[in-house]
């Protein structure tokens, strides 16, 4: 059930949507200055190396891109969406993200994964243990904040160590700049309620949200988080938008790109879909990289096979009175951030018609 004591968020993300269309520098930055004053409470960056089946694309450093983002606006927290540590050692990591909460004057969030094979195996960077790792990375980089050179730290990790190491520079945000996990799986799930202070999934339907949400709950009450950490912890989705007049016509082109997006075994689980089983996730998140696309194919084929109304759930299509209800089940699924990828030629209409026809409905019900 949607937790209405929790305060109702929107943000942008400057994810593939914006790679994939080829926008300039100015123009992002335009973009998130109009997200800035028409009262969004976030934006976001993706962090992938390239994308190389568009090429045109336009792929960048979300870290410098967002301490440019932070010269431009006043408001917005902003966030990694989503980093991961395996291509930079997590002390990297921490001082990015301090240095981004010190431009910002305290508004970093740090969104991070355990990483994927398209943004290392053709820069030849091993994709061994990712979720070990991923624990002793956030450990590392917990650790790491509260740093200095009369408080050194150490630690002893299998995969990670320090030894006296300190950063010199705090945080402005405390007790530091939340750490959003994107998780998906048993064991990263478990990590979530450990180790964050917020939960950032992508290509998820409500069902499997209030299943997952579930889970990283059972994990705080279990690791014994203070009821202020559970208060605070954000239940956050990445979902995309594309505003139409149409729903019914621009579903129909979209639709096989959104299956792809969502096709995932725990898709599957929670809507019973058993007859689609047997394609080899673990193979694909291991092995697929942008340059071998017969993964992709494979996907594609066996991903056609959801339902469309399962598929459809996960995907905010239409006008604004079109897209608010699949926003409300969400919320009443327990999402309090949503994080939007609007799609579609009109980036800066889009952003301006949710804020001024969807925000001001959902914040309606949310105080309800």
């Amino acid at each position: 059930m949607y937790l209405a004591s929790k305060t109702l968020k929107f943000g942008i993300q400057n994810g593939l949507n914006v790679a994939r269309a080829g926008y300039t520098e100015d123009q992002i930055l335009t973009a998130c200055m109009l997200a800035d004053k028409t009262g969004y409470d976030s934006i976001f960056y993706m962090d992938h190396t390239n994308v190389p089946q568009w090429k045109n694309a336009t792929v960048l450093d979300p870290w410098v891109m967002l301490s440019a983002i932070a010269a431009v606006t006043n408001n917005v927290e902003l966030g990694t969406c989503v980093t991961d540590a395996i291509r930079r050692h997590p002390s990297n990591i921490a001082l990015a993200a301090i240095t981004l909460d010190r431009v910002s004057k305290g508004r970093a969030i740090l969104g991070i994964g355990a990483g994927e094979a398209q943004n290392l195996k053709e820069f030849c960077i091993p994709f061994e243990k990712p979720v070990s790792k991923w624990a002793e990375q956030i450990e590392v980089i917990h650790t790491l904040y509260d740093s200095t050179p009369d408080n050194t730290v150490d630690y002893a990790g299998k995969y990670y160590q320090l030894e006296g190491a300190c950063l010199q520079a705090p945080p402005i945000r405390k007790p530091r700049p939340p750490t959003y996990m994107a998780s998906g799986g048993k064991r990263t799930l478990e990590l979530t309620g450990k180790l964050g202070d917020g939960w950032l999934p992508i290509g998820y339907t409500p069902e499997l949200f209030e299943d997952h949400r579930k889970q990283i709950e059972v994990s705080m009450d279990k690791h014994n988080r203070t009821q202020e950490e559970k208060d605070n912890f954000q239940m956050a989705l990445d979902i995309d938008v594309y505003f139409s007049e149409d729903a019914e016509e621009s579903w129909a082109k979209m639709k096989e790109a959104v299956k792809v997006s969502l096709f995932k075994p725990e898709v599957l689980r929670v809507h019973g879909l058993k007859e689609i089983e047997g394609f080899d996730f673990v193979k694909y998140f291991t092995e697929y990289s942008m340059s071998d696309q017969s993964w992709i194919v494979k996907m594609r084929e066996a991903a056609t096979k959801i339902p469309d109304k399962i598929a459809r759930s996960s995907t905010a299509v239409g006008t604004p009175e079109d897209i608010i209800p699949t926003f409300e089940r969400f919320m009443d699924a327990g999402v309090n951030h949503f994080v939007i990828r609007f799609w579609g030629k009109n980036y800066f209409g889009s952003i301006d018609k949710f804020a001024s026809h969807v925000m001001p409905a959902l914040r309606a019900k949310a105080k309800q």
